[in-house]
């Protein structure tokens, strides 16, 4: 991939000695919300057994500090609250299904870097992963690698990808496996079916020509 793709040419052409840095401190001062907060989502999932791109759409709410609630609107609807140590999964047409999250060390690790992403702690977000960030406040990537030993296993690593003060994407990269992208706020409502993959990886990385064009606007969180 061109490194252009990643950060603006402006940027890499000046000399490394006169290129701004990031810091991890500064994304996560910009990127903190306080509960009560919501915002859109569209996970994209990439399978060999797929002609295209499986598309889940809907919503995170964050009611409080202590909850997380990942509603799922399209193609189905499914709702999945995660407080404290338990998790709650119902999916319409079905009974809930309730279960600790030690038998899910995946959504416990969300529900942690969820919360201290929003509330802009870094000493809780590093007590679960090491953090490295990159790039400049007009594009960012911080990179957070697991800790935990149960969810390095099945989690390589998460990137997260944002402008400014805001979070556009979260790409969570499997040990074995396709990555998953989630696109947030105005990039998964930038996103129409028309968008193919290439142009949903675009989106993810803060390309601005693949957005433009496309619908957008409404809340920014």
């Amino acid at each position: 991939m061109a490194l252009c793709a990643l950060l603006p040419c402006s940027v890499l052409a000046q000399p490394a000695t006169e290129r701004p840095t990031i810091e991890a401190g500064w994304i996560l001062e910009r990127i903190a919300r306080p509960a009560p907060v919501s915002t859109s989502f569209l996970e994209v999932r990439d399978s060999p057994m797929l002609k295209a791109p499986l598309r889940v759409s809907g919503e995170y709410q964050r009611p409080d500090d202590a909850t997380l609630v990942r509603e799922v609107q399209s193609p189905y609807r499914e709702t999945t609250t995660i407080r404290g140590d338990q998790a709650t999964i119902a999916r319409e047409g079905r009974s809930p299904r309730r279960f600790k999250l030690t038998r899910a060390p995946e959504l416990a690790a969300l529900q942690a870097s969820f919360g201290a992403l929003l509330g802009g702690d870094r000493a809780a977000l590093e007590r679960h992963y090491t953090v490295r960030s990159q790039g400049v406040r007009e594009r960012w990537i911080l990179t957070m690698t697991p800790r935990d030993a149960a969810l390095a296993a099945r989690v390589r690593e998460v990137a997260l990808y944002g402008r400014g003060a805001e979070l556009r994407c979260i790409e969570t990269r499997p040990v074995d496996g396709e990555i998953q992208r989630t696109l947030l706020a105005t990039a998964a409502r930038a996103a129409t079916p028309a968008h193919d993959g290439a142009a949903l990886v675009a989106l993810c990385h803060g390309d601005a020509t693949a957005a433009t064009g496309s619908p957008g606007g409404g809340r920014s969180g």
